[in-house]
């Protein structure tokens, strides 16, 4: 059973003005916050992946908007709107995979056109993203709720990349699946990939489950279907960066192996999301698939490793068909298969 529970993690606050989130370049090493006062510093904690996770980029994306009305200088309504319009953009581009961003911003940015005047226009805005913040925090406790109906007393479960507490408002996706079980009494232990090139599993995922006494245990990515074919894993649960309403799953590079993996071996693979993940319209050919920067293959932690004259490829998602998909667990309820057609029932 898991040991005594520390203090939860507040991966994101409002304070003083000035918007404050856990630097997760700083995990497993320190717990300290990146503060941000302008849509700059937002859009560069971002790209820089201080902050990340479908769900709390999103909300970070959402007081990013607060922080641009709150620099707006001058009276005039119009110029104010187009300026925030610009900064919505810039917001937008700085991870174009997911879904949660763009779809934060824009209802931060709908709200422009309800108001008066440019004073009231932060404050308008700032109690749009608080709306927001709570709005994805309950979400997370009613994934946990829903889906850790899935999990049985004594069992493994794999998962992969983090989302936990630290990808969202708190309390996690995948995680919040793990932690809502164990909260219910069941004994479960997880296997956490490490998530390469970012490490974001062994930094992040075993950082969280370990500060609150869940067993972790650490693999290799290439490492998972040889656990699957052991026996090893009984449930694989992750996140999502964006699915489309034909039920194709993007998340983190890495979990399309492991999907046909569970397909192969026939272990349940589930995707934890909130509702705010959901894409209805996109195609799935029509999905940007973010290329990063080629130094975070060939380098750990600013040292190179490669030789000097190799070039890497990094493509930061991949994408799961929906047939490896076992059922994808929202915050209001479990979506089984078939996926286009049952996402279409509860969403469309």
């Amino acid at each position: 059973m898991p040991g005594k529970k520390r203090d939860s993690l507040e991966p994101v606050r409002w304070k003083n003005g000035m918007l404050e989130a856990i630097d997760t370049t700083r995990l497993p090493g320190r717990l300290v916050y990146v503060r941000m006062r302008t849509v700059d510093q937002v859009c560069a904690a971002i790209r820089s992946m201080k902050v990340r996770g479908a769900p709390l980029i999103g909300v970070v994306g959402a007081y990013g908007m607060v922080l641009a009305a709150m620099n707006l200088r001058g009276s005039d309504l119009n110029r104010a709107i187009l300026q925030l319009r610009k900064s919505a953009d810039a917001l937008i581009l700085t991870r174009p995979t997911g879904v949660n961003l763009r779809w934060a911003v824009e209802r931060v940015f709908k709200v422009s056109s309800r108001v008066e005047s440019v004073v009231s226009l932060g404050d308008e805005l700032r109690r749009e993203a608080d709306a927001i913040l709570r709005e994805e925090l309950e979400s997370a406790h009613n994934i946990g709720r829903f889906g850790a109906a899935l999990i049985e007393d004594g069992d493994t479960v794999l998962t992969h990349c983090n989302a936990g507490a630290l990808a969202t408002a708190g309390y996690g996706t995948a995680l919040a699946v793990v932690r809502s079980a164990v909260e219910q009494g069941k004994r479960v232990s997880v296997i956490a990939t490490e998530t390469r090139p970012l490490l974001q599993g062994s930094r992040l995922t075993a950082f969280e489950l370990a500060r609150e006494g869940i067993p972790v245990r650490v693999i290799a990515d290439s490492a998972a279907a040889q656990l699957m074919a052991q026996g090893l894993v009984d449930k694989i649960v992750v996140g999502a960066d964006r699915i489309l309403g034909t039920g194709h799953v993007t998340n983190k590079i890495g979990t399309l192996p492991i999907a046909l993996g569970a397909k192969f071996y026939g272990v349940p693979f589930y995707v934890a999301a909130p509702v705010s993940t959901l894409d209805l319209v996109t195609d799935v050919s029509r999905v940007v698939i973010e290329e990063r920067d080629q130094r975070e293959v060939l380098s750990i932690g600013g040292r190179r490793f490669a030789p000097r004259n190799v070039e890497a490829l990094n493509p930061a998602f991949d994408i799961t068909p929906p047939e490896l998909v076992t059922g994808i667990v929202t915050d209001r309820g479990l979506v089984g298969q078939p996926l286009a057609e049952n996402i279409r029932a509860l969403f469309g």
